[in-house]
């Protein structure tokens, strides 16, 4: 199925423009990594998660003016799943963790009568040791997942490709990233796991274009480096539309209707989703033709025969 039919769209006409947008956007991010840092959940920092459920929709204004007259001074409250199921996050304190700190939640929220009945659903603990070893760990696998696209990439088509890979998916990485960082978004597991597999979706649509722009070295054989990158990506763009539109559908009815826990993977998904996309265009294949990307490059070398000598 295609949607569009021979398309002749010149993407690499504004590849320099796309070029320093990207730096500058990247930069923009890193900079947001450096000074503002990350709203890490308590996956990464450590803590305790209380969830409790109230007989009737909860206000989470009163839900936190109660917790700080308990002494629970930097409690992070939000509805989880409905408005009568309330999510306290709570940072690493000295004492009272498991059902002891369940229980002085609980006491603390009850002490305003009109409230009713509050129900204590589950008390989770993290560890800030734990926390600290998830931080590193994650790091590790991010780097790891670069290393193993770029051995890959080299080994399958040619170094330059491989280059051009790695560089759109960090540049992936950082966008995501910076999102959450900007915004101060929580980023918990949920969004570590995002972030790897959205270096694996974007790399896949970038491996496509790369095996069009072979295969077009191959057959075209005239017209310019710019012009068969071109005509490659036109190619592809049914395929890449289409791809990402389906996933794009499926990735907002988790980010509206999977409730609190998928929320920061889904909002991952969605904003790698789009520069995916982008970075498979401008990223990718405009690395490879600023890396010198060329016919003989990619062409088979022709096999010399017993008879070589006897040629003229």
């Amino acid at each position: 199925m295609e949607l569009f039919k021979r398309t002749n769209i010149d993407f690499m006409s504004i590849r320099w423009p796309a070029i320093w947008l990207s730096s500058l956007v990247n930069l923009i991010g890193i900079g947001s990594f450096i000074f503002l840092g990350f709203n890490f959940g308590l996956d990464f920092t450590g803590g305790t998660v209380v969830e409790v459920g109230y007989e009737q929709p909860a206000n989470l204004v009163q839900v936190r003016s109660a917790l700080t007259e308990g002494g629970f001074k930097e409690a992070g409250v939000q509805h989880f799943g409905s408005t009568r199921e309330v999510l306290i996050r709570l940072p690493p304190v000295a004492a009272g963790t498991g059902s002891t700190l369940g229980d002085r939640v609980i006491a603390a929220l009850s002490a305003t009568p009109e409230v009713g009945k509050i129900q204590l659903r589950r008390v989770e603990f993290v560890g800030s040791q734990v926390g600290g070893e998830l931080v590193e760990q994650g790091g590790l696998a991010i780097l790891y997942t670069l290393i193993g696209i770029l051995i890959y990439v080299a080994i399958r088509f040619e170094w330059r490709f491989a280059v051009g890979a790695v560089i759109a998916t960090v540049h992936d990485v950082i966008v995501v990233l910076a999102v959450f960082s900007l915004f101060q978004i929580e980023f918990d597991l949920t969004a570590l796991a995002a972030v790897l597999a959205i270096i694996g979706y974007s790399l896949n649509d970038t491996v496509v274009i790369y095996d069009r722009i072979r295969e077009n070295f191959r057959k075209v054989r005239k017209g310019t480096v710019l012009d068969v990158v071109d005509l490659s990506i036109n190619e592809t763009l049914s395929r890449t539309i289409i791809t990402h539109g389906v996933t794009m559908l499926a990735v907002l009815a988790l980010f509206f209707l999977g409730g609190q826990v998928i929320h920061g993977f889904a909002l991952a998904f969605i904003v790698g989703i789009f520069t995916g996309t982008y970075s498979s265009i401008y990223v990718a294949s405009s690395s490879v033709v600023l890396l010198g990307i060329s016919r003989a490059d990619l062409l088979p070398v022709p096999k010399e025969g017993p008879g070589v000598d006897a040629r003229p």
